[in-house]
């Protein structure tokens, strides 16, 4: 079982920044990809970057491409989220996921980012 722990969420204004933490319980090396997802008022859950654990290839949705940075710190089995230029309609929960050797997932217990206009 992997425990995954976010911080770093909060209220900000439009224009701000906050970065968001997962400290994951496993090497992060024996994962495939690590990344983050939120859920806006719609209660859809939708991807906003990933990166491999090897490679770090990264992935980002084209709303938060240019503003967002995904990067893992292999040495301290954690994942950033860096939010530059937030606005409005990033406010969502954001939740931290892996996806294990055998594509299995976990979702972490997610984190609420406002962004006020």
């Amino acid at each position: 079982q992997v425990q995954l722990v976010e911080s770093g969420g909060g209220s900000v204004q439009s224009g701000g920044s906050l970065t968001l933490s997962c400290a994951v319980s496993v090497d992060l090396l024996k994962l495939n990809v690590v990344g983050w997802y939120r859920q806006g008022p719609d209660k859809l859950r939708t991807l906003v970057a990933t990166i491999t654990t090897t490679g770090g290839s990264t992935n980002y949705a084209d709303s938060v491409k240019g503003r967002f940075t995904i990067s893992a710190n292999n040495a301290k089995n954690t994942v950033y989220l860096q939010m530059n230029l937030l606005k409005p309609e990033d406010t969502a929960v954001y939740y931290c996921n892996v996806e294990g050797r055998w594509s299995e997932h976990y979702w972490g217990q997610g984190t609420q980012i406002t962004v006020s206009s």
